[in-house]
């Protein structure tokens, strides 16, 4: 397992785009935020039901969301940067050269023009890798598939090398705007959304989340070479309606273990809004709601990194 870690680590250190924010004459420099977990980051919010703010482009945002595939299949992490605009929600693909929007959208709209917002001054990209259904235990991965570092199954790839993928792929690119400036993007914050898939499955699983997050968590932070990148948690919650009333048996253990590493990482920090939420089924939240929970998100990294 160490071994893998090294070996798919030591690949980004030959990336040259992530920097510190030094001042350059000559270089663009770009706040870049990774949104990452299951399909709640997916996002299942339709785009007919956003407001008009939001059904649009952002011409001043930009938006690298990595091709998805499942564990032992490779093209996981492929895609393009464009302007941010409805449609990166269930269901958008890329070839590469050009993106396959769907009629969904996720909490990357209203997260954007939030952090415009806070960051007024500030250039603004997102990276997206999630994938539905997906754990962190590999255990729990089912079909879906699994971001398990210690993942040794058949090819070894499954979503944790599809997101190393999509980071190197997206920082490879020294123009993401094409504005013919060459770009540094500067690493700025985590958003994480997932835990359901490991609280669904076994206790043992669920009681492993704690550990599962954490380790994920400074893997990811490595591969963006900042051990101190702030990470905000979306809390999963449950909508009621399955299995007597809990849709997912063993949730609150997962739940612990998002706070618990909310409240003993330094640079971590929780979102409790998801609590409110309705739900379109009884896995996803309704549209509303994921223009809330960016909204929510952006404002929790915002006291985060203040606070540093």
């Amino acid at each position: 397992m160490k071994t893998r870690i090294i070996t798919a680590l030591t690949i980004l250190l030959f990336i040259p785009t992530f920097a510190s924010a030094k001042k350059t004459a000559v270089k663009d420099t770009i706040m870049v935020f990774y949104l990452g977990g299951q399909s709640n980051m997916d996002g299942y919010g339709f785009v007919k039901d956003l407001p008009d703010s939001l059904k649009k482009t952002n011409k001043d945002v930009w938006i690298f969301q990595g091709n998805t595939a499942r564990d032992n299949e490779t093209g996981g992490g492929i895609g393009i940067w464009e302007q941010l605009k409805p449609g990166h929600g269930r269901g958008t693909k890329s070839d590469a050269t050009s993106n396959t929007y769907s009629d969904r959208f996720g909490v990357e709209l209203s997260l954007a023009q939030r952090l415009q917002a806070l960051y007024p001054d500030q250039k603004i990209a997102l990276i997206k890798y999630s994938r539905g259904g997906t754990s962190i235990d590999q255990r729990a991965a089912r079909g879906a598939g699994s971001w398990d570092p210690n993942y040794t199954d058949k090819t070894g790839i499954n979503q944790y090398d599809h997101f190393l993928e999509t980071v190197k792929n997206a920082s490879a690119v020294n123009d993401i705007n094409g504005d013919g400036v060459e770009d540094v993007l500067v690493p700025a914050g985590i958003f994480w959304m997932q835990g359901e898939s490991d609280g669904d499955f076994t206790e043992e699983v669920a009681a492993a989340y704690y550990d599962n997050l954490k380790q994920l968590m400074e893997l990811i932070r490595a591969a963006f070479r900042s051990n101190d990148l702030p990470v905000v948690i979306g809390k999963i919650s449950d909508s009621g309606v399955k299995n007597n009333g809990i849709t997912w048996p063993y949730g609150d253990l997962v739940q612990y273990g998002e706070e618990k590493f909310a409240r003993t990482d330094a640079n971590a920090t929780i979102v409790r809004s998801t609590k409110k939420y309705s739900y379109s089924d009884p896995w996803h939240y309704t549209s509303p709601d994921y223009i809330d929970l960016g909204i929510e998100f952006a404002n929790a990294l915002y006291r985060l990194r203040e606070k540093k």
